[in-house]
């Protein structure tokens, strides 16, 4: 026989198993072997990564791998200058690196500090305090209101407990846990109400229970063990980096063979030709590039900090930029995570309820026009009940109170402005949208304790699905119920009706239903609230006499709301050709009618719950997911699969959420998002990007720096690949022809480094185009030289190489006798690729023509163009640079050919571009003229 689920169980059997007395406990004997058995109750960082390891990681880049190479060849040739500068660019990007990926190694420590620090367990026979992390599976353990569950438990007795789940399980509500066996393996975690889980919180009442699982064993152990095991996504700029790095190399043997091969045919000796071979393949590396794409990060970081989003690892900001999917958490992401009534139905009709949260804000509306409580008594005994038969509580939070809070918020990129009070709730999250109703009514404990003294309270059981206190109340006493509608129903014998007390006959029951499933069917939780009127010697003792011949007052439908922002932000990231896809621990129906509410599932689209997810393989689930919208009931092992799924199908994920489980997802997803306020340490720590103001619209304007910062990299990698090209050209069209050395090594790394660096940081903040969401993300493999950019740069760098090449044989050839005449000419190429560098920058900014924007714009390029030139300057006329840099001062004739061969590149690929576009439309205007006649 296959052996039972702990929460298949009953209690006996579960004592059998575990080998414990519920009154008496383990022994310490006992203790010490099980602990032997199952190691202490806390949960393990696995392999731990030393921080020199960590920094080591760093230099296992391509990119920096390839500048490593470069710093060797650099030194060998006794370029020692070249070779210190290229690794102090290293070292920064190391440093950075390091920085980054240390925080987030921090994940599973964030988990440690979930579980709970103490608990309160039986041994011996006696109730002793010990610390969480001595626990062991058969521990007999007490829990009250207010503690945090110190290991995963199968409970043996529960008085009206409460646990607050929606960390582990994404249920938005409290879940009422029992002792009663449940049925069936295929049982989710939020559907075992039998059973507590390692750091989830008590919210009502006691418990008593058999640790069944510790440490590394439990559902939260099995989320580290998850986290764990799931690696980090290589970010799509990582991988473009990479096939970029690959290309380079290819091009640098190439060059080197070319050079080597054609030297020797000419006569030349090998080994000269060989190290001029190895010179011209490092100019073909663009040393700055690296710490330029890192700078140009940083900065799209210190934007995104203004609009509340903070990015903790670099290369992921680029990522959002082609996210094609959101997967989101709807607990406390979409939603508030704040129980709140929307509808109250009476004998007097449907009312409606604005208003949102906890906050005392809001009307209740009847026809639309604001309801008169002293023309609905109904109402008013309905708000009565919800107040009195209440045990939550509201407390008002002021600015000065919480100066901390916005202190942090201010730091974490919030403005901390804001200056009105907030609402928060000790207690139960349904019993405090009754009290937040009463409250829009101007009524609450404060106001009503004077008048009404409670006596006795009958609380809520799982079985009678009700709770009751016991009032008095000027004389005489009151019973007031609220609970389960159908429950409720059973214990009424009449009702109020039109303000009148009357019998509660079949059709009116019938209609009370009817109000309760229509509800019901708009995801709402429905409550019903009864009283009765006893006389003063009146005392009931037990449920069954309180809860009998109540007079039924009306209903209440409540909802965790979404966000009030939330709505517009996914319509815009559905213009922007992004899906949304809610993925809850919560019910499929709930689910469906929030993602209704914001417009997330399209005609045609599906829904999953955990369960049918669990019954498909990988390849069932792949053949599903495009098509799937809404995912509900799921565990944390679910949605890893469902990020891993999309991921398949060549999606690039966004997942996005607050609590522990979401973690491993958000860890295995392309780009990580976290909760700044709401979400758990644990997630924090393994996302990219955490949004300091909990606001889902946050990530769309996320998406579109992303989106602008990546396209910044492409102008600025247009720009340094071009240069690069022209440098490359120009030494090898002068070494093919027999000509000397155009540039000097020291020449060539002065512009990779100064010249290209400077305009290219500059790019790196140039601001989107207008409608840079209004199309579809890139794709994640699109070649980082897609949409013509390659063509833009070899094109380019051909030009500029033929201009500086041409700029340095007309000034050799002007007196090719003279002693200094190759250091004129040298001057005037190294002179003429760097004007021509500054002018190509103006044309990088958009695809557009440069005779098409306005070039004073962006006033960082203009002020890094002014800085190179005046770099340039300097290394012309100061005389203590020019043996450094080997150039020499240059007169007017000089400058003239350096200004026209370097303007010549420009003009020409203005022109041809203006030319090109004045044929595409005039092409269009023939098919529009020709389409109109047909």
């Amino acid at each position: 026989m296959e052996q039972k689920q702990w929460h298949q169980m009953d209690t006996s059997e579960l004592q059998q198993m575990m080998q414990v007395h519920p009154q008496q406990g383990l022994t310490e004997e006992e203790v010490e072997q099980r602990r032997k058995e199952s190691g202490f109750n806390e949960l393990s960082e696995g392999v731990k990564i030393s921080p020199f390891t960590l920094f080591l990681n760093q230099f296992k880049d391509f990119m920096v791998l390839v500048l490593l190479g470069a710093t060797l060849v650099s030194g060998m040739l006794g370029e020692y200058l070249d070779a210190v500068t290229i690794v102090a660019i290293i070292m920064i990007n190391a440093v950075l690196g390091f920085v980054q990926e240390f925080r987030a190694e921090r994940s599973l420590r964030a988990l440690k500090q979930l579980s709970a620090p103490g608990a309160k367990v039986i041994r011996d026979g006696k109730v002793v305090h010990i610390a969480a992390k001595l626990l062991v599976p058969g521990d007999m353990i007490l829990v009250e209101s207010g503690d945090r569950i110190p290991a995963d438990v199968r409970w043996l007795e529960s008085s009206s407990c409460s646990v607050e789940e929606s960390a582990l399980t994404g249920e938005s509500l409290p879940v009422n846990k029992h002792a009663e066996p449940i049925e069936g393996e295929d049982v989710p975690l939020g559907d075992r109400k039998n059973t507590g889980y390692m750091g989830t919180m008590v919210t009502r009442g006691t418990a008593k229970g058999i640790v069944i699982c510790t440490g590394m064993n439990t559902e939260m152990g099995k989320i580290a063990d998850l986290i764990q095991s799931t690696e980090s996504q290589a970010t799509p700029l990582q991988h473009r980096l990479e096939q970029l790095g690959k290309i380079l190399i290819g091009v640098s043997l190439a060059l080197t063979v070319m050079v080597v091969v054609a030297g020797i045919l000419h006569g030349q000796p090998a080994a000269g030709m060989f190290l001029a071979g190895v010179s011209l393949a490092v100019a073909a590396i663009p040393e700055g590039l690296p710490a330029i794409v890192t700078i140009a990060l940083a900065l799209g970081v210190q934007r995104m900090i203004k609009r509340k989003a903070i990015v903790r690892k670099l290369p992921s900001v680029e990522t959002l930029g082609c996210a094609s999917v959101i997967c989101s958490d709807k607990t406390g992401t979409l939603t508030q995570n704040k129980m709140t009534v929307t509808r109250v139905w009476t004998g007097g009709g449907m009312m409606e309820v604005t208003g949102q949260g906890y906050e005392p804000q809001g009307q209740i509306l009847k026809a639309a026009k604001p309801v008169e409580l002293s023309k609905e008594p109904a109402l008013r005994r309905l708000l009565q009940i919800s107040v009195l038969c209440n045990n939550a509580e509201i407390q008002e939070v002021k600015p000065e109170d919480s100066r901390g809070k916005k202190k942090a918020a201010k730091d974490a990129g919030g403005s901390g402005a804001k200056s009105d009070s907030t609402w928060e709730l000790k207690g139960d999250p349904t019993e405090g949208a009754l009290l937040a109703l009463a409250s829009k009514m101007g009524m609450s404990s404060s106001t009503l304790s004077g008048l009404y003294q409670r006596e006795r309270e009958f609380p809520f059981d799982s079985e009678r699905k009700l709770m009751s206190v016991l009032v008095s109340h000027q004389g005489g006493r009151l019973i007031y119920t609220k609970g389960a509608p159908d429950v409720l129903l059973d214990a009424c014998a009449y009702i109020l009706w039109d303000g009148n007390v009357v019998p509660l006959t079949g059709t009116l029951k019938q209609k009370v239903l009817a109000a309760n499933e229509g509800m019901a069917g708009d995801a709402l939780r429905v409550l019903g609230l009864a009283y009765r009127d006893l006389r003063s010697y009146d005392k009931p003792d037990t449920e069954k006499e309180a809860e009998c011949q109540l007079v039924f007052a009306g209903l209440t439908g409540m909802i965790d709301p979404p966000r009030r922002e939330v709505r517009d932000a996914i319509a815009v990231c559905r213009r922007a050709g992004i899906k949304t896809v809610m993925i809850t621990g919560d019910h499929r129906t709930t689910a469906e009618a929030i993602a209704a509410q914001l417009g997330i599932i399209p005609r045609g689209g599906l829904s999953m719950t955990g369960q049918e997810l669990s019954r498909m393989d990988d390849q069932e689930l792949d053949a599903k997911v495009d098509h799937t919208y809404v995912y509900a009931r799921v565990s944390p092992e679910h949605k890893l699969r469902i990020v891993k799924s999309l991921q398949r199908k060549g999606h690039v994920v966004a997942m996005t959420g607050d609590g522990v489980n979401d973690a491993p997802a958000i860890k295995a997803a392309d780009i990580g998002i976290s909760m700044g306020i709401t979400g758990t340490d644990v997630t924090k720590e393994a996302s990219a990007l955490v949004l300091s103001d909990d606001n889902f619209s946050t990530i769309v304007a996320a998406i579109e720096e992303g989106r602008s910062i990546y396209e910044n990299i492409r102008k600025f990698i247009r720009y340094l690949l071009a240069s690069n090209v022209g440098e490359i050209l120009t030494m090898f069209f002068a070494m093919m022809m027999g000509l000397p050395l155009p540039l000097v090594p020291i020449q060539i790394l002065w512009v990779n480094l100064v010249t290209d660096g400077l305009p290219a940081m500059a790019l790196g903040v140039d601001q989107p185009e207008k409608d840079l969401m209004e199309h579809k993300p890139r794709g994640a493999k699109e070649n980082i030289f897609a949409r013509r950019l390659g063509w833009k740069i070899i094109s380019r760098g051909i030009l500029i190489g033929l201009c500086t090449l041409g700029a340095f044989w007309l000034t050799l050839s002007h007196a090719p006798d003279s002693p200094g005449q190759l250091a004129k000419a040298q001057s005037v190429a190294f002179a003429t690729l760097v004007m021509a560098q500054l002018i190509h920058v103006f044309d990088c900014r958009s695809s557009r023509s440069i005779f098409h924007r306005n070039p004073l714009q962006n006033k960082y390029l203009v002020l890094a163009v002014l800085s190179s030139v005046l770099l340039l300057l300097g290394v012309m006329y100061i005389e203590m640079l020019q043996p450094i840099f080997k150039t020499v001062p240059l007169g007017l004739r000089e400058w003239a050919v350096t200004l026209v061969a370097a303007g010549i590149p420009t003009f020409l690929m203005g022109a041809g571009s203006v030319w090109g576009g004045r044929k595409n439309r005039s092409r269009r205007s023939m098919v529009k003229s020709a389409n109109l006649s047909a």
